[in-house]
Order: structure tokens, then sequence, then C-alpha cells
């Protein structure tokens, strides 16, 4: 898969704050990851830690909190983690399968994703 960039809207749950940015589209990230000052900024609280496994290899806790993202009309709320301040953002799996969008890496987009019955 090429890499791309998509435009989300990030909103606290109350409502009150929100945030667009460009995230760097990455289905091997689990969660999105967004730099931790605009977190912060958007009034994102931690609610608990979570052990993430960079591409090093050597696993790094991290803060990880709630917040509401908003990609093409669609919405929902998303696990964001708390990433370094000096990091691009990763717009990661868990937030795209809640939003049910798919990569299309032929074109480098997202569109909607079609679910088959089990």
């Amino acid at each position: 898969m090429g890499v791309f960039n998509w435009p989300i809207r990030l909103d606290s749950m109350d409502g009150q704050h929100s945030l667009e940015i460009e995230a760097m589209v990455d289905t091997g990230a689990g969660y999105t990851i967004v730099p931790a000052h605009l977190l912060k900024g958007l009034g994102v609280a931690p609610i608990e830690k979570i052990s993430l496994v960079p591409a090093d290899g050597r696993p790094v806790e991290y803060d990880i909190g709630e917040a509401r993202a908003t990609i093409d009309g669609r919405s929902i709320p998303t696990l964001v983690v708390f990433g370094e301040d000096n990091a691009r953002a990763l717009l990661g799996a868990y937030t795209l399968e809640g939003l049910r969008l798919a990569v299309d890496p032929t074109h480098g987009r997202l569109i909607p994703a079609t679910t088959a019955w089990a």
C-alpha cells in the first residue's frame, strides 16, 4: 500500500472543542496516534496507559483517551493515543474499522467498507 494522508476532524467528547488535521493512513497501526499537545489542547484526558510496540521492537507506554473522529461525514467515538509531540498523526485500523472505511491502495484514498455476513 502506498502512503497517503487524509483529513480527520477530532472533537472532544463533550463537543466543546474540535481540531482538523491531516493524518497518515496506517492500517499497520492499531490505533490513531496524535501528538499529545494537540489532544491536550482539545481537552482529551488520558483514561489509561497502553503498551505499544513501534518499528524498533521495544514496547513503549503511552496514554490513551477518547475523542470523536469524523471522516467524510462518518463520525464515531474512538480511542486515541497521546503520541510524541514531534510525531506525525497516524490514522489507525481501530478508527478506520469503526468508521466502516477501507483503504483503496490503487488510488490512495479511503472508501466505504463492505462487510460480508458471517
